[in-house]
Parts: structure tokens; C-alpha cells; sequence
């Protein structure tokens, strides 16, 4: 799974990396450990305007919800089940990059996890990169806010992943480079499933 993620790159080098630019610069917070749990507003790039970085909230509310209580169940969705579940069915198409430049996962170290080892894990040859996203707008029913939410969308671990992710051996989908407009405009998202992947360097915290 994939619940803190690290942006603390500078702004400039952020839009280079993806040819695009912040809507508000000043809402850019370069953060060590971002918590998905927090729904703290995150980077992103959607699909219907790939050249600019937004804001979304990281949790998926999906259209029909009446409330964000839903937010802490949908921090992740499985590659495998993203038509199935009514909480993404909705967003299967609607695609966006997570812009990362770490993403943290522990290892347990014993059968329980009492004892666990944190790792920082990034591509080989990316030191900004994306992680694959699927959103939603929501509109607040008691604000009448539009609210921009999305969830990280994870596959089966490769073999990096399955000894760091010792337990469920989920990892998120890091696009390569190369195919970051790929996610954004193809629709079959089972393309990305494992076994695509890119080549991961995981270090101890």
C-alpha cells in the first residue's frame, strides 16, 4: 500500500520535470513525509489540463458521498478491482499523476510487527517522478465547495516490494517517465498492473 509519500523538491524543478506549472505557487509546502490520513491538499496533474499542477485531496470521495468520512478508506485502489468498487467505479477514467520524489513503506521484522524497518523508496532514474492517480471533484453539500480528491492506485509488489512490504506485497504503480501521458490518455488501466514496473532503490530511514 502506499500511505506517506515525500515531496520536498523545489518548486522550479517540479515543473520542469513535468513541463507543467503550479495554478498557486504559494500553496506549494516542500514536506519530508506528507501522511495521506491527513487529506492534506497534494500536488497533482489531471487529465484535462496536463500542462498545470493543482491541489487535490488525498482520499477519493466519489460524487454520491454525503460526507469526507469515506476519505480514509480510499487512500488506495487496487489496479486489479477499479471498475468493481462503487468508490472508484465512477473515476476509473479519470486519471492524474501523484507527483512524489519518495514514497515510505515499512518492513515487519518479526511476524506481528512490533519491530519494523522504514524505507524511502524512489525509481533508479527519476528523482521527481509520478505515481499513478485516479480523482474526483465532489461538491460539499454543506458548503457547496468543489472539492478536487484523488487515491493512489497500487498493483502487486515486485520483487523489491515483496521484501519491503513483507506482509500485504502491494506496491503503488510508479510510471516510467515515458509513460506518464500514457496513464493520463489510455484507457485500459490493466496495462499498468504488475507486471509494468520501473526499476525501484529503497533505502533505510
Amino acid at each position: 500500500m502506499c500511505y506517506r509519500t515525500r515531496l520536498n523538491a523545489k518548486l522550479e524543478d517540479i515543473e520542469k520535470s513535468f513541463d507543467a506549472y503550479f495554478e498557486e505557487k504559494e500553496r506549494y509546502k516542500p514536506s519530508e513525509e506528507i501522511n495521506g490520513f491527513a487529506h492534506s491538499p497534494y500536488p497533482v496533474i489531471v487529465d484535462e489540463s496536463p500542462g498545470e499542477i493543482q491541489f487535490y485531496s488525498w482520499g477519493l470521495i466519489p460524487f454520491w458521498a454525503k460526507d469526507r468520512k469515506i476519505q480514509k478508506a480510499t487512500l488506495n485502489a487496487k489496479v486489479e478491482t477499479l471498475d468493481e468498487k462503487p468508490s472508484y467505479r465512477n473515476s476509473v477514467k479519470k486519471r492524474c499523476l501523484v507527483l512524489a520524489d519518495g514514497f515510505y513503506e515499512w518492513q515487519w521484522l518479526d511476524p506481528k510487527g512490533k519491530a519494523k524497518q522504514k524505507f524511502v523508496i524512489k525509481p533508479q532514474d527519476q528523482d521527481i517522478f509520478a505515481l499513478a492517480g485516479i480523482y474526483s471533484l465532489w461538491n460539499d453539500p454543506e458548503t457547496g465547495e468543489e472539492l478536487g480528491t484523488y487515491s493512489i492506485v497500487t498493483t502487486e509488489a515486485n520483487e523489491l516490494m515483496s521484501e519491503i512490504h513483507n506482509t500485504k506485497k502491494r506496491m503503488p504503480i510508479v510510471l516510467r517517465e515515458q509513460d506518464r501521458n500514457r496513464w493520463l490518455t489510455n484507457d485500459d488501466y490493466s496495462l499498468f498492473a504488475f507486471p509494468y514496473e520501473t526499476n525501484l532503490v529503497a533505502s533505510k530511514c
